[in-house]
């Protein structure tokens, strides 16, 4: 076996090689989009403009969708907003056809909030981080 040197990646350097694991993946499971990764992203601003909520997802290859953030200010939680932003998101992704959505978070952040919108836990990364736990969570889309 030859030399081999071990670098740390430039930006081009990533891409080419998040490239060839696309390329892969595709070839062992065709994508059903032309498009292998889009943005859905949807937020709540005030009366003044602020944004208050939010939501960011990635939508991909084989119709499913990652819930990469859902925030609500502060001082606007529990007052409906990340509900009403969940329920928009769900509505999208039914007719996008997505079949699938999911999402990771911590357990000081809002895994009861998902459990009661319907999301059930799928695996539980213990000490992520240290002392705490990070869950994988995911919902069927009819």
């Amino acid at each position: 076996m030859g030399q081999y040197l071990i670098r740390e990646s430039t930006k081009d350097d990533a891409g080419f090689i998040e490239q060839r694991i696309v390329e892969y993946n595709e070839s062992n499971v065709p994508f059903e989009l032309t498009v292998p990764f889009s943005k859905i992203n949807k937020h709540v601003r005030d009366e003044d403009g602020n944004i208050i909520a939010g939501i960011n997802c990635v939508y991909y290859s084989w119709r499913c969708l990652y819930i990469d953030a859902l925030w609500v200010r502060d001082d606007l939680r529990k007052n409906g907003l990340g509900s009403k932003l969940l329920l928009e998101i769900e509505n999208t992704a039914r007719e996008y056809g997505i079949h699938l959505i999911h999402l990771d978070t911590f357990d000081f952040q809002a895994k009861d909030f998902y459990v009661k919108h319907g999301y059930e836990i799928h695996g539980v990364l213990d000490d992520c981080p240290l002392s705490h736990q990070r869950f994988y969570l995911q919902k069927r889309i009819d």
